[in-house]
């Protein structure tokens, strides 16, 4: 049958009209049909954040049966977290005794909870295999603790130094794995870390750096172990120490120390290392004011000395300061027997050995400001007598009395002889006239 172009042309419209309808028909039909929405939250996120509701519903009484009863009660504090980046998985707690929390008034439990625990599980075992130093944030975003570990011995064996102490912002875990169920762990903390800062975490790339915390071991040959470290790097984990030890000092009562460290920082970043002298805030308000215009006489500069260093050097050593021309000297030898009399320099005992201590930086506590002495004169004065003939005699008594009692009308040891007497707290004008005598 032949096909005009008429019949074509009408059967092409035909068929297009008919394409078209097809094709809206199916268009139209598909409009109402949607695709299924996928979950919000997938199986495995709602799985652990059911497992860490049921731990923190389980929480309060388990910290409870351990005996941390004030945790206990703010522990329903951690389930009322709603933000999207609130962790939903397994965490540990580094619990602090009530006691310890009862001495600090001003403190909010529920905060200190949160800065108390990190996410994931971390048994003992595994904290004793972290880097010296290492940072792990707090289910307070922006805070760190720090994990350190007791300094072994290269003569340890391998099953001793599994047993090494570790720190937690410098406090010990004295019981460790108390409680672990796989989802909590719970580790006993010798007290409280100080309430966070929000710079906490800024040291944070220690952790990929290798550090062999005996490198700052060894006396006045210290330095020499921390050169063997790649030479660009000392000047960046000096910064990042001197950052850390002002942070720590600030919020450990020596707050005029930080200050001085800042303002001298300029100065103290050449360094390759430090042992620092210091009175707390407390003692420089109450006499002691000549410490802050002779800051730089109480730094030892690359020579890092822990306490047992200092007991070990013997009498007259000199220990060079960043007072040029002016060195302390140890007046009195440590012997670390029982009946040894305390190990001074230039007169003055310590207070608190190592108050900080970290990679660069080693700070002790004195109960006075060092008074400038002649090396030589001190050394021919200990031999003689002891000091009982030198006018520094007194200062050497004042650093007694301080170091045997914390309040007037105590009884206190007279130079570690055992005996005891009832003295009121020495007044502060024999402590400035001694200043002044030796230009201080």
């Amino acid at each position: 049958m032949a096909i005009t172009f008429p019949s074509f042309a009408l059967l092409i419209s035909t068929i297009l009209v008919c394409f078209s309808t097809t094709a809206i028909d199916g268009q139209q039909d598909q409009l109402p049909s949607f695709a299924p929405i996928p979950p919000l939250t997938s199986p495995q996120d709602l799985q652990n954040q059911q497992a860490f509701f049921s731990n923190i519903a389980l929480l309060p009484q388990i910290l409870s049966q351990l005996g941390y009863h004030d945790l206990a009660m703010a522990a329903p504090s951690l389930s009322t977290d709603s933000s999207p980046a609130a962790w939903i998985g397994p965490f540990t707690v580094f619990a602090p005794p009530d006691e310890a929390l009862h001495s600090c008034l001003s403190c909010s439990v529920p905060s200190l909870l949160r800065e108390h625990t990190v996410p994931g599980l971390f048994t003992i075992d595994y904290l004793r295999n972290l880097a010296f130093g290492t940072k792990i944030e707090t289910l307070s975003p922006g805070r760190c603790i720090t994990v350190t570990s007791e300094p072994s011995s290269p003569f340890e064996s391998n099953e001793t130094a599994s047993f090494s102490k570790i720190f937690i912002g410098g406090l010990e875990i004295t019981q460790p794995d108390l409680f672990n169920n796989g989802l909590v762990i719970v580790h006993g903390l010798q007290g409280f870390i100080s309430p966070l800062s929000p710079l906490s975490c800024d040291v944070e790339r220690m952790t990929t750096f290798t550090f062999n915390p005996d490198q700052n071991r060894g006396g006045l040959g210290g330095a020499a172990g921390q050169q063997r470290l790649h030479p660009f790097l000392q000047p960046v984990i000096t910064r990042l120490m001197l950052r850390e030890a002002m942070l720590r000092l600030r919020n450990n009562g020596f707050g005029i120390l930080s200050l001085a460290m800042k303002v001298k920082y300029a100065e103290l970043v050449n360094l390759s290392n430090m042992t620092i002298f210091a009175l707390d805030d407390i003692s420089i308000f109450s006499g002691s004011q000549s410490y802050i215009s002779n800051v730089r006489f109480h730094i030892v500069p690359n020579i890092y000395l822990t306490f047992a260093d200092l007991e070990k050097l013997p009498l007259g050593t000199p220990l060079p300061t960043l007072e040029q021309g002016q060195a302390l000297v140890i007046t009195t030898a440590g012997g670390g027997g029982a009946t040894t009399a305390p190990m001074r320099i230039n007169y003055v005992r310590i207070k608190v050995p190592e108050v900080i201590r970290n990679l660069k930086i080693i700070v002790h506590g004195l109960f006075l400001p060092f008074p400038h002495i002649h090396p030589a004169a001190a050394v021919y004065d200990e031999i003689l007598g002891g000091g009982g003939g030198s006018d520094m005699a007194s200062a050497r008594l004042v650093s007694d009395r301080l170091a045997g009692q914390g309040a007037a009308g105590t009884c206190y040891p007279l130079f570690g002889d055992g005996a005891c007497v009832q003295a009121a707290m020495p007044p502060v004008k024999p402590t400035v006239e001694i200043e002044d005598h030796h230009g201080l």
